[in-house]
């Protein structure tokens, strides 16, 4: 039994006429008779009793009619909802991020463009680390993630975003601030405010020590890019932050202020990127939403 056989049957109910019905649903009289004697092969039963100038429904043909229009009424409905869909009429899009993307990108105002430009489509935020985001891209459980660089595996489509060296964030006063030339090892005789493992920036900058063979003492672990300046800003400790985060912290004065200074080599770059998981199958396609999403993303970072 398919949906063509109940269409078939459907509207040969209704005009109890073969011609008609034919006509109707745009075949000729004789496909529409082989498909209705195939039903009734199918279902064990005449479904409807034939004459020379009409046929009528039996008993049985009465108990299939109010089912198969529920049937086409739930398969239209089906067609609808994916139309609507692809048509970004209706549908979810699930985003990740890591926390403290403010410096980077506008998340709420892109956010409130696709809101704006899509009305109907519902927007869920997932905050996370970023392990915890690959694993839900792999799931299924987030569309796109925005998230710092990692080794992507081939199930997992990456698009760089935003590439920053990292930068010495001190207190105002501190000796360190605004010089060109500090390195790994005079850092790590400072105490270090980070955020939690592997959140942030954090893992980025654990590789660069470790590689360094140099140990550091982090004296605080937080878990959102303010309350790190914050404390910064209080004399408590250094941070490796992105460029613009302490540019945007670097012109203020008093309590707040926080100064700025430069890493000699090896430069520590913090890129962010968008990570995606790649459709899996000949045919299957992403998430509408999460591809036009991608595509105001793109325009936002070429006209900022």
């Amino acid at each position: 039994m398919d949906l063509r056989q109940l269409q078939h049957f459907v509207v040969l109910a209704d005009e109890s006429h073969f011609t008609r019905a034919a006509r109707r649903v745009n075949i000729v009289q004789s496909a529409l008779s082989s498909s209705i004697r195939s039903l009734e092969a199918e279902l064990g039963t005449d479904l409807f009793e034939r004459s020379t100038r009409r046929v009528k429904m039996t008993a049985a043909g009465r108990a299939l009619y109010e089912k198969a229009r529920t049937v086409l009424a739930s398969a239209r409905e089906a067609r609808e909802a994916v139309a609507a869909v692809l048509g970004l009429k209706r549908g979810l899009l699930v985003i990740g991020a890591v926390q403290s993307l403010g410096a980077f990108v506008d998340l709420p105002g892109l956010l409130g463009a696709f809101h704006a430009a899509h009305p109907d489509i519902d927007i869920h935020l997932r905050q996370d680390s970023s392990t915890a985001l690959v694993q839900k891209i792999a799931d299924g459980d987030v569309d796109l993630a925005l998230l710092p660089v990692f080794a992507a595996p081939d199930d997992i489509v990456v698009t760089k975003i935003a590439c920053e060296a990292l930068v010495v964030a001190c207190a105002a006063s501190h000796p360190l601030a605004g010089r060109g030339d500090v390195t790994l090892e005079r850092l790590a005789r400072e105490p270090f405010v980070d955020f939690q493992p592997d959140w942030g920036t954090r893992p980025l900058v654990d590789s660069a020590f470790r590689q360094a063979g140099i140990e550091r003492r982090i004296a605080f672990e937080v878990g959102d890019l303010g309350t790190l300046l914050d404390l910064t800003s209080r004399g408590l400790g250094l941070a490796l932050v992105p460029e613009s985060a302490g540019a945007a912290r670097g012109g203020s004065v008093g309590p707040g202020a926080i100064a700025t200074a430069t890493v000699q080599e090896p430069e520590i770059c913090w890129e962010l990127v968008v990570a995606l998981a790649r459709p899996r199958g000949l045919g299957q396609q992403r998430n509408p939403a999460a591809s036009a999403f991608m595509d105001l993303l793109k325009r936002e970072r070429a006209h900022p």
